[in-house]
């Protein structure tokens, strides 16, 4: 009954992003009574399943970038001969996993993923847009929070803020005494986990001398340039060409 199986061998080809989003967390916040608008621990669990895609799923990826229930992992080589319905899933079932862990859940979590083809400068261009969709949901999740805490309903909290421009949603926190562009980095433009090469002292048994070894290593950045910027170019160039 394989020949039934629908879209089983749709491909891809390399590089490529898989983007993952969080199904109905909103439900999982509450459960959690997480911190609003933004949850440190829920962050710092992000940015372990993170490591895991990196590490531990098998996939090749060399970056992720992550802002609030989303990740975007770089894969330059692809598993599973880029059958897309099968890298999808398994990524979304492994995030999950690994995010049920992370957080010590009692109930199951789930993410979709979508595959978007990347290489040449849609590589660079996918990530800033993804960071300028994290500012944008750093600043409705101020918004939005602060009228909620001054006693409006969710609903109309997001009718309120509906169609608003960003120096509207800034000159309103600013009336309130916070001004958007001091909160932390890590809300304003995400947070890239990634892979490098880092030089160790070693031992070789053989030799019975002390030798230098490259080991990979996974690091967390929660303090991130912009990257329409020129020093962003340059960290995205330094991060992606290692590809």
């Amino acid at each position: 009954m394989t020949s039934r199986e629908v879209y089983s061998d749709i491909r891809s080809f390399a590089p490529i992003f898989i983007r993952l989003d969080g199904r109905a967390f909103h439900r999982l916040a509450h459960i959690l009574n997480l911190a609003r608008p933004f949850d440190e621990r829920f962050s710092e669990a992000m940015c372990t399943v993170c490591q895991q895609l990196l590490k531990d799923s098998g996939l090749c990826g060399i970056l992720a970038f992550t802002f609030s229930d989303e990740i975007s992992v770089y894969l330059p080589t692809l598993p599973f001969s880029g059958r897309v319905e099968k890298i999808d899933s398994v990524v979304a079932s492994f995030a999950a996993s690994a995010l049920t862990i992370a957080l010590e859940l009692d109930e199951p979590v789930a993410f979709d993923a979508r595959i978007v083809q990347a290489g040449g400068d849609a590589t660079k261009n996918y990530l800033i847009e993804r960071q300028q969709e994290a500012w944008r949901n750093h600043m409705n999740a101020w918004c939005q929070q602060a009228l909620i805490n001054e006693g409006m309903t969710p609903a109309r909290a997001a009718e309120v803020l509906k169609g608003k421009t960003s120096p509207q949603l800034h000159e309103m926190m600013f009336a309130r005494g916070i001004n958007l562009a001091k909160t932390p980095a890590w809300q304003r433009r995400g947070i890239m986990v990634y892979q490098s090469a880092e030089e160790r002292q070693g031992y070789d048994p053989i030799k019975e001398e002390r030798v230098m070894v490259s080991r990979s290593v996974v690091t967390i950045d929660r303090d991130l340039p912009l990257f329409t910027t020129p020093e962003g170019q340059s960290y995205l160039a330094s991060r992606i060409d290692k590809a």
